[in-house]
């Protein structure tokens, strides 16, 4: 099994969102730390905000930020509301070809099982984990620089 680009970069994006969890994030920013195209970045926010992932705030001062803490958002809940398809193999399909096993298949039954344990692991881990594991991780994607942007009040 093989995860989308788009899954990729949804999780980048939330890691992104829960590095800067002080400010709002922008997606021209995201873009550039992962060197990715902001329509690109759009397209992936639309299921992200509609799976209650991210707010998106609109306006001159607006951005992107999480919907609830890094630490409540599973890796599971991302590939969730990414991914169209999880199908193994052309029987998991609703229009698969007509197979006189597919109901008493034993591979269909070890696929199924393989995958509840795919999404068993990706719900032990959260967007904060993996924020966590780099403690480096607001200067490798340039959010000291930011920082450092900003005019003293």
């Amino acid at each position: 099994m093989r995860l989308t680009r788009q899954t990729n970069y949804a999780m980048r994006m939330l890691m992104y969102c829960a590095a800067n969890d002080e400010d709002l994030s922008r997606i021209a920013e995201i873009a550039k730390s992962y060197s990715v195209s902001e329509l690109f970045l759009f397209k992936i926010l639309q299921p992200l905000a509609k799976g209650g992932l991210v707010q998106t705030i609109r306006g001159r001062n607006g951005g992107v930020r999480l919907a609830r803490p890094a630490k409540d958002i599973s890796l599971f809940d991302v590939v969730r509301v990414t991914e169209d398809n999880f199908a193994m193999a052309e029987c998991f399909e609703n229009d698969a070809a007509e197979c006189p096993l597919v109901n008493s298949c034993a591979l269909n039954t070890a696929l199924r099982e393989a995958l509840n344990a795919f999404f068993d692991v990706l719900s032990k881990y959260s967007i904060d984990d993996l924020v966590k594991a780099r403690p480096d991780i607001n200067a490798l994607l340039g959010l000291d620089e930011l920082l450092d942007d900003v005019p003293a009040a």
